[in-house]
């Protein structure tokens, strides 16, 4: 089952960053997350991160890459660290941090590349982000919940059947 998440993860992934989609409003956090609760060992940590670097292959590196890519593995340690803890509540609060983790890392590398290195500049950097910070934060969080409550209503509603084996 959890090549079959995996995999599931990489393409839902790449799909949602490539096609048109609302400004920061894709599956990406949220999937970091839940397949760190999910996902088995190294593969909680590295499908999310294969996911960022295949697309960002699709759709071309920038200068913040390594930061985004360092908060997706950030979210990913996150969800390992919930992952005992699998209910609504760890999803949604862990949803909220990992918003709040992928805003504060990404935008410490705007900062360190395309504003002044003052305190100012660092200021100025995150009151700029702000108004990125509600897709962000909204498809996080909806993205969380809809994937938790999908897999458990799936986990459910398999039980006894082939899938149930593969799941």
């Amino acid at each position: 089952m959890t090549s079959m998440l995996a995999l599931f993860i990489i393409s839902l992934g790449i799909l949602s960053r490539v096609v048109i989609h609302a400004a920061n409003f894709t599956p990406v956090l949220s999937m970091a997350l839940l397949g760190g609760m999910y996902l088995k060992g190294r593969q909680a940590v590295l499908v999310p991160l294969a996911l960022m670097v295949s697309s960002d292959l699709i759709i071309g590196f920038h200068d913040v890459m390594f930061f985004t890519w360092g908060s997706i593995v950030l979210i990913s340690v996150l969800g390992l660290w919930l992952k005992d803890r699998k209910n609504l509540g760890s999803v949604l609060g862990g949803s909220v941090m990992s918003a709040v983790i992928f805003f504060l890392v990404t935008n410490f590398g705007s900062y360190l590349t395309l504003y002044p290195h003052t305190m100012n500049g660092l200021k100025q950097c995150y009151i700029l982000a702000i108004p990125f910070f509600r897709g962000t934060f909204v498809s996080t969080l909806a993205y969380s919940l809809a994937f938790y409550v999908a897999y458990a209503w799936i986990l459910r509603r398999s039980q006894g059947t082939a899938l149930a084996r593969l799941i």
